[in-house]
């Protein structure tokens, strides 16, 4: 390790694109989002094929395709015609599962830092602590800063200071959880935002700039624009390429029709309006969901089961192009790969649109940038008309025998799950 007097700080030119490192990349969410901020990408770092190739196939940015873990820092910085100090940001998502909400729905309280799979948060600080960037973005899952479970982000913000004391930096961390449909993206999603330079210039994160009037987040006074809808995103394309197969499959398929846009199968419980299908809250929220054309969407999935959605409201899955959409990726943007590819790839991104928003206010904040003053690039545009919802269609005859009453879910900790559990730490 080198210290602060053996590293010359050097950034890559004023007259130049910023230079990013790019750990975790993906199919290159955050990447699109910096480029279109006015960054260059002079690396990514990534091991999962399928995103390699989308990497490949849609921009020339140098691919390292390899686990983290077995790639030295030299020669991330030697790809990028970096040296230690020269960089002008690192970014990256490590990939989370054990401080995810699906993690806690599926078995309840979860290792986390004992998981194996933490060991990302540590492998990202290795790269922090050997090419010492101006500057740091870390984007996560908004379990990483749950105020009773902070493990992780106890874990961040200990090696970074054990990484100043080292070295002679002074990354002073800012973090925050994002919402991204408060900054123009048409999707419902939460992402943690760590942020630290290098010099310990602080670093004020962007206000919201979209919300809807009494939706009850938000400044209460701020003159905020109306939210990006589904509709926004999605209104203007052409009917998805005949290739793809977006029907719809499993025992709930023929179900989907019945449920109106903007419902999920709760509709059809006592306290919904359709049929008593189903007990209160007993599912998944995204069992059944249906996108509304007059709202954001809901967070796009990874890896959904057949009936999860956020699903078209012509009652099909989404299409490439439409789930690109609804993250903002730029529609010069091509994933690769099968339609589980497709969807993992794109379910694990970051919304572009909210990495330009960070982009332009870190480029400016951080490393002396003038402010750009042009719209931002992957905002998508208001769309009208927008058509009326169409009519949901009967419960078919084969879901008649579901009808009755159904218990509603007692409560947290008291539904099926939690039982099970205790049945097995009790044997």
């Amino acid at each position: 390790h080198k210290s602060s007097s053996d590293v010359v700080y050097r950034c890559a030119g004023m007259s130049k694109r910023p230079k990013i490192i790019s750990l975790y990349s993906g199919a290159g969410g955050l990447d699109y989002g910096f480029e279109a901020a006015g960054f260059s990408t002079g690396v990514c770092v990534e091991l999962n094929a399928d995103s390699c190739r989308t990497l490949r196939a849609n921009r020339s940015w140098p691919v390292i395709e390899a686990s983290i873990y077995d790639v030295p820092t030299d020669h991330i910085l030697n790809t990028a015609g970096l040296t230690p100090g020269s960089a002008d940001l690192l970014v990256g998502g490590p990939p989370c599962q054990p401080f995810s909400k699906s993690a806690y729905w599926h078995k309840g309280d979860t290792l986390r830092l004992d998981d194996p799979r933490a060991n990302t948060l540590s492998a990202y600080m290795r790269v922090v602590e050997e090419a010492l960037p101006a500057a740091i973005v870390l984007e996560n899952v908004e379990g990483l800063a749950y105020e009773s479970k902070a493990e992780g982000l106890r874990l961040l913000l200990d090696r970074i200071a054990d990484i100043n004391q080292k070295t002679g930096s002074n990354y002073q961390p800012r973090y925050q959880v994002l919402k991204a449909s408060r900054y123009g993206v048409p999707q419902h999603r939460s992402r943690f935002i760590l942020v630290a330079a290098r010099d310990g210039a602080p670093f004020r994160f962007p206000a919201a700039t979209h919300g809807d009037a009494g939706d009850g987040d938000g400044p209460l006074f701020a003159p905020l624009k109306p939210t990006r809808t589904a509709w926004d995103a999605l209104g203007d394309l052409d009917a998805p390429p005949t290739e793809e197969d977006l029907a719809v499959k499993g025992k709930w398929a023929g179900l989907l029709p019945s449920i109106p846009e903007g419902e999920n199968y709760l509709f059809h419980t006592d306290r919904g309006d359709g049929e008593p299908l189903f007990g209160w809250r007993r599912r998944y929220w995204s069992f059944l969901l249906k996108l509304a054309k007059r709202l954001p969407s809901w967070t796009i999935q990874a890896q959904p089961g057949p009936a999860v959605g956020p699903f078209h409201w012509d009652n099909r899955r989404l299409s490439m192009r439409e789930l690109c959409r609804l993250q903002t990726f730029p529609d010069d943007v091509y994933i690769t790969g099968s339609r589980a590819a497709v969807q993992r790839q794109i379910g694990n991104a970051v919304p572009s649109l909210l990495a330009e928003v960070l982009g332009r206010e870190i480029r400016h904040q951080l490393l002396g940038r003038g402010r750009l003053r042009r719209a931002l690039r992957l905002l998508p545009t208001k769309k009208q008309p927008m058509p009326e919802p169409r009519t949901a269609s009967p419960v078919p005859p084969e879901y008649h025998h579901l009808r009755g009453q159904h218990d509603a879910h007692p409560g947290t900790e008291r539904g099926y799950g939690a039982a099970r559990r205790v049945a097995v730490h009790s044997a």
